[in-house]
Parts: C-alpha cells; structure tokens; sequence
C-alpha cells in the first residue's frame, strides 16, 4: 500500500504524487481511494486503493532504471509490423504494461518512424502522449521541471 508523498506512475496517465487518502461512497460502496495529482496536465484523479495492482500502479523508477529508459531512445529502431493497426495496438499494449523500458522504446519507435516517413494522426496523438508519461516520470524521479525533463528526452531522441 502506498502512503500520502509517494511518487507513483498511473500507466496511460503518468507520474504523479499521491496527495491524500480518502474514503468514499460511491455506487452503494464505501472504500478508500487515493487522490492522485499529476504535475504534467496539472491533473487530478482518484484510484480506488484495491485496484493498484490491477491497473499497474507501480513506484517511479530511479537511477539504472531510468538510464536505461534514456538509453532505450538513443538506440536505432526496432523492426514494427507494417501494418499500422497491429502496430498501434502492440505500442498501445506496451504503453498499458506500465514499464518505463516498453514506453521508452514506443517513444524511441515512433519518434523515429515520425521523422523518417511520418506517422498516422492516431500514432502521433500516441507519440506525444508516450512522450509526456515518460517526461512525468523523469521529472519527478530527478526532481525537475517539465521543461528541463522535457529537454533531456528530446536530447537523447536526437543522438
């Protein structure tokens, strides 16, 4: 179970910080649901507390972990179905998984893929959205702005 100040990452969301613990009632049912706020989108949400590890709540990663991920979109890009509906729904799948390796390559992969021949409005919405979870998380796991975590991918995309 997760404390209020955890950092935490909400696969398809991002990271965000659990800001408090609160019981609610809701359809009938009383339980207790953490209030999750997320420093990209400045967004705010709440998680029934029994559903974690359904919905892949896991704690941010930090120090190999994340240079690794960062390494991930320095390589060159990985063989994709040419098929663009089984592609999507296999970096659809990757992104859903929660690990911060998977989302860095469906980054690394469509970043590429966008600049080489571009991408269909569907990957790039992907894209960017893959591109902000995993800015979330580097921001808060180096404790930096959007901005300068933001700078630090877009570094490692163009080497």
């Amino acid at each position: 179970m997760f404390k209020i100040g955890d950092k935490i990452v909400y696969p398809m969301h991002g990271a965000g910080i659990i800001e408090d613990i609160e019981v609610k009632e809701i359809l009938g049912e009383t339980m207790p649901y953490y209030v999750l706020k997320f420093p990209v989108g400045n967004m705010k949400i709440m998680v029934p507390v029994n559903n974690c590890s359904d919905l892949g709540i896991r704690d941010i990663v930090a120090g190999e972990i994340l240079d690794k991920a960062l390494n991930v979109l320095k390589e060159s890009k990985n063989d994709l179905d040419s098929n663009w509906n089984r592609r999507y729904r296999e970096n659809l799948e990757k992104m859903k998984s929660g690990d911060i390796l998977d989302l860095a390559e469906v980054v690394k992969d469509l970043y590429i893929m966008d600049r080489e021949k571009g991408l269909s409005t569907g990957e790039k919405k992907m894209l960017n959205n893959a591109k902000q979870i995993l800015i979330s998380e580097l921001a808060l796991a180096r404790d930096l702005n959007n901005q300068t975590a933001e700078d630090i991918v877009k570094d490692c995309l163009k080497e």
